[in-house]
């Protein structure tokens, strides 16, 4: 079996049907949940929910693919799986503003610097850490049952964005200097922030993970994020190394913050 990570358009899976046709008994296609449609029209995800984001080219393209692999299923057999990851966090911070792969943002609320938190904080998300994540991934994989299927992969704890920045800093224990602006007013500061807002994280997310439950019994996420995040700062604390600050996050941060506070 094979598990691709790395297709991210259409013609990385004609390479991958190229390679694998004949080869494989499963095909594990890393998608994005971030494929589902936006804006949604019911508030509760399943993987029937329709696949359609006018908004973010990276999940366009996550469709595309989607797509090209049930047509190889169903016209040709080709052992496809479909895995929708959403935001899936270690030893990161599942933030929406405020840096990836970075100690930025958790250095920014030890200064007391102000952070930014897109709209008013309060619409619904979820995070899932990278563990949890595997606990059902692992039951999918060598699983003859999954070929032809879909699933997201999610913990069922629903947080508010103001509650996951102040879940970061609690554990830091500081107080968020939380700067709340609309998510179109970001994009039209930092275009470059228009697809992740606009086409995702913008909108209230919350999924039902019946579909992975019934197929990997016994599955269910077990680390809230209020433990995850404190292994992500353990981590962070191994070593100095790690603690380095992206200045290129801080200064789209501060670019933001200072046109929102001279609109």
């Amino acid at each position: 079996m094979v598990v691709d990570w790395i297709a991210y358009r259409a013609e990385d899976i004609e390479r991958s049907l190229a390679l694998f046709q004949g080869k494989v008994k499963q095909f594990i296609f890393i998608s994005s949940a971030s494929a589902y449609q936006k804006p949604p029209s019911f508030p509760i995800i399943t993987e029937s929910t329709p696949l359609y984001n006018p908004h973010w080219d990276y999940s366009r393209n996550k469709i595309a693919c989607e797509e090209r692999l049930m047509q190889a299923y169903r016209q040709d057999g080709f052992p496809t799986t479909i895995v929708r990851p959403s935001l899936t966090y270690d030893p990161n911070f599942p933030i929406a503003i405020g840096g990836w792969g970075c100690y930025t943002l958790a250095d920014r609320l030890k200064k007391g610097k102000p952070i930014i938190v897109h709209g008013d904080g309060s619409s619904l998300w979820v995070v899932t850490h990278a563990e949890d994540f595997a606990r059902g991934f692992l039951g999918l994989v060598g699983n003859g049952q999954a070929v032809g299927h879909a699933f997201h992969i999610t913990s069922d704890e629903v947080l508010t964005w103001n509650q996951i920045y102040e879940t970061i800093a609690d554990a830091l224990g500081v107080e968020a200097n939380i700067v709340h602006i609309a998510s179109d007013f970001i994009a039209k500061v930092a275009p470059q922030r228009a697809g992740s807002l606009l086409g995702d994280k913008a909108w209230s997310a919350i999924f039902d993970n019946s579909k992975i439950k019934a197929f990997v019994p016994g599955f269910q996420c077990v680390i809230p994020f209020r433990e995850g995040i404190r292994r992500t700062l353990a981590w962070f604390d191994g070593d100095e190394k790690r603690r380095w600050v992206n200045e290129d996050v801080n200064k789209e941060m501060d670019a933001i913050l200072a046109a929102y506070q001279g609109k």
